[in-house]
């Protein structure tokens, strides 16, 4: 499961609810994220985030796997990441669309004339209707950045030369999510690239903005979710893919409508999953440093004003990811006037608790960059407020997400 630390100060918190599922007899492999934005936000390098894992990894005895993540790099942006990650979230979603050359199309196209057809894949209800001109109008919109992965991809690898890594394909980060036939047809041009992707990320219906619950159809998405993984099993048998290849989900935290899908789903086939969680963690330090009152909750009211008089400059590079209804958000006199509590019931999710304001939390989810340019004030406020805020931390990482998707109960 990933998880983001935006200031680099809660390995050892967010590690402990790994050591709370390992101790319910369930393993799961924590993975420092964050991405070239991030760090160039926070003006933070990569191996701090090499330097945190490995830290709370030594300070808590972790014998299990453990990663740190370039997330969403490409050729433009990896060379930062190479020496201290050890996964990498390759994203081409900005390539999907851009044509690729006549002929390569044309190979990819004769080369999958196999599945032309009724297409039956185990797990899938029906048939796939699979023609020729689908499968190339498949090539048209996803070959060219299947191939920039593979660009990239083979980059990692000359640069990590005998070094082993995990490699993941990023396309949530687009307009429109990719269909079961389009996920097949990418994996078989992956397996063409000889790419050894181990997790995917697609786009799902419905939408998955920044730090709050899932907003779409729960049906369509269980449906969808089931159908990916009943691909994922096929394409690793047809194409020659890792055995290990997972669905990845991002922007992960907080769909807690659809945790007890994703649940039953990997429980009833066995599958492996990645869950992208990152922001959440910003957010719990927040709920922490409000709860401890003085200071604490006197930086967190800062932020938000700060936040709030720079709402356009914050959201827009999250844009597609959030939606903000503005008139629903607290003027910085009334936030003035809160207790520490009521500051953390706005932004705690509690979707029972009647203080909890969604648009409160969205904003202050972007708002990570006013943080920053506190440098050691909101450092230190975090130090001085470790308890609270590494018992938010934890809690949050356990109960919210990996109980509900990996334990279930």
């Amino acid at each position: 499961m990933g998880i983001g630390d935006r200031f680099a100060q809660q390995g050892r918190a967010q590690l402990s609810a790994f050591v709370r599922a390992r101790d319910m007899g369930v393993e799961v492999a924590p993975v420092w994220n964050k991405s070239n934005r991030e760090h160039n936000i926070v003006h933070s390098e990569p191996i701090s985030v090499r330097e945190e894992a490995d830290s709370a990894v030594r300070s808590m005895n972790w014998r299990g796997q453990y990663l740190v993540d370039a997330d969403h790099i490409g050729l433009k942006t990896v060379d930062r990441f190479l020496s201290p990650s050890d996964f990498f979230t390759i994203d081409v979603a900005d390539f999907i669309g851009k044509a690729a050359d006549e002929g390569a199309i044309r190979e990819f196209v004769e080369s999958q004339k196999n599945l032309v057809g009724s297409l039956r894949i185990p797990g899938i209800d029906g048939s796939l209707d699979v023609t020729a001109a689908r499968v190339e109008a498949i090539a048209r919109k996803y070959l060219y950045a299947v191939q920039e992965a593979g660009k990239v991809y083979q980059y990692i690898a000359q640069a990590k030369s005998n070094e082993e890594f995990v490699a993941e394909v990023s396309m949530d980060e687009t307009d429109a999510p990719q269909t079961p036939v389009e996920l097949l047809f990418i994996l078989a041009a992956m397996g063409r690239e000889k790419i050894p992707l181990q997790t995917i990320a697609p786009k799902f219906t419905g939408r998955f903005n920044k730090g709050v619950d899932y907003v779409g159809d729960l049906k369509q998405f269980e449906k969808e979710f089931n159908d990916d993984l009943a691909v994922i099993a096929y394409a690793v048998k047809e194409f020659g893919l890792p055995e290990n290849l997972k669905l990845s989900v991002h922007s992960g935290s907080d769909k807690f409508s659809i945790y007890p899908i994703i649940h039953r789903a990997i429980g009833r086939s066995g599958a492996g999953l990645h869950l992208k969680t990152a922001g959440t963690t910003w957010l719990e330090e927040l709920i922490g440093l409000a709860s401890s009152g003085g200071e604490g909750l006197k930086i967190a009211k800062e932020i938000y004003a700060q936040a709030l008089a720079r709402m356009d400059e914050l959201c827009a590079p999250y844009a597609s990811v959030i939606d903000i209804d503005k008139p629903k958000l607290p003027q910085p006199a009334e936030v003035a006037r809160w207790r520490g509590e009521q500051f953390a019931g706005a932004l705690r999710h509690d979707q029972k608790s009647r203080e909890y304001n969604q648009h409160f939390r969205q904003l202050l989810h972007v708002g990570f960059k006013v943080a920053a340019a506190m440098g050691e004030r909101y450092i230190d406020a975090l130090r001085a407020n470790e308890g609270i805020v590494a018992r938010n931390v934890s809690e949050n990482i356990f109960d919210r997400h990996l109980r509900p998707v990996f334990i279930g109960k």
